[in-house]
This record gives C-alpha cells, sequence and structure tokens, in this order.
C-alpha cells in the first residue's frame, strides 16, 4: 500500500522560512516525479513545484520561482520542499503527490496517482 506522509507545517511570519518533507513508502521511490500541490481556503488545488523521477527536472509555479526549492532522497524515499521568504499568499494545505512511473515531469494533478493527507502552512502578516 502505497503511502506519503507529509510533514514540516506550521505557522511563520512573512519572510520567514519553512521545509516541509514527504515521506514515502509502498513504491519504488526513485521511478517516481514527485510534485507539491497547494490548496488554500476556497480555492482549487494549485501546483506548486515538482521533481521528476530522474531528479534531472524541475518545474515551479511562477509565483514561487526563486523562493521554493524542490529537492529528493531517493535513499530515504523522501521529497522535500524549502520555502523561503513566505508570504501570507502561500497559505494553505500543502500535498505531496507521485506521478506515474517513469514519466515527464507535470503540473497537472490528474497525472499522479498517489497523494499525502496534507500539512497546514500559515504565513502571518
Amino acid at each position: 500500500q502505497v503511502q506519503l506522509v507529509e510533514s514540516g507545517g506550521g505557522l511563520v511570519q512573512a519572510g520567514g522560512s519553512l521545509r516541509l518533507s514527504c515521506a514515502a513508502s509502498g513504491l519504488i521511490f526513485s521511478r517516481y516525479g514527485m510534485g507539491w500541490f497547494r490548496q488554500a481556503p476556497g480555492k482549487e488545488r494549485e501546483f506548486v513545484a515538482a521533481r521528476g523521477w530522474s531528479s534531472s527536472s524541475t518545474l515551479y509555479v511562477d509565483s514561487v520561482k526563486g523562493r521554493f526549492i524542490i529537492s529528493r532522497d531517493n535513499a530515504k524515499n523522501t521529497v522535500y520542499l524549502q520555502m523561503n521568504s513566505l508570504k501570507p499568499e502561500d497559505t494553505a494545505v500543502y500535498y505531496c503527490a507521485a506521478q506515474k512511473p517513469f514519466t515527464v515531469v507535470q503540473s497537472t494533478p490528474s497525472l499522479y496517482d498517489y497523494w499525502g493527507q496534507g500539512t497546514q502552512v500559515t504565513v502571518s502578516s
């Protein structure tokens, strides 16, 4: 059974940093591209960042470019999202997700097979 478990969310002041982690189990992690999405109250789920299965390709939504960094450690079956210079508009529940194996990194939620439960990130002004 595939499980994705996020951690690292919390309350932070604007300008601060957080690092989210997503631990995966039940799958051959190195074969899966991994992504981060977020959903704010009353809004649709939004793509944030993704890193390909080969780790050589990354994709970011424009609003986080230069502030967020996605990385992965295949030895630990974990993907990270380092979030710097946080803004109140970054407030959301953040989800990690696993794409179909051996596929090009994507931003479309429907192309992701597995999802975590989410972790809350709140940025105060």
